[in-house]
């Protein structure tokens, strides 16, 4: 018997930057500071989906996700995830998983756009320029 391909609930062509990150204020605002420093850098696509915010050029380089939608008691509002071709040193990440051999992501907690500072950026360039 054939399966059926998963698809995800709801309608994408419904889905939104505000929906994906719960509606809040402060979803947005961080949304807008990481669109801003990733515009500078070239074209970007903006990818909202149910759960996520997915930025990406050949292919996806950094998510903004709010974890109050998996979590009872999350330590953040917004995690913004970036993939880079190795393991960063810094203490500012609350989590970095080695997916593949060549990519290690790390999950960054953001309390408002005043977090994509010049730190952030240099890690989002980093992840743009790889993402080709």
């Amino acid at each position: 018997m054939a399966h059926e391909p998963f698809r995800p609930a709801g309608d994408p062509a419904r889905w939104s930057v505000e929906a994906a990150l719960s509606g809040g204020r402060r979803g947005t605002a961080v949304h807008e500071a990481v669109l801003a420093a990733l515009r500078e850098l070239g074209p970007v696509e903006v990818h909202p989906t149910r759960t996520q915010v997915a930025y990406r050029r050949r292919r996806a380089f950094a998510w903004l996700w709010c974890p109050g939608r998996w979590l009872r008691h999350p330590a953040a509002d917004v995690v913004l995830s970036v993939s880079l071709g190795r393991e960063d040193p810094s203490a500012r990440w609350k989590e970095v998983v080695r997916t593949t051999r060549l990519h290690w992501v790390h999950h960054l907690q953001v309390s408002g756009p005043e977090d994509v500072d010049a730190q952030v950026r240099a890690w989002l360039r980093e992840a743009y320029e790889r993402a080709g």
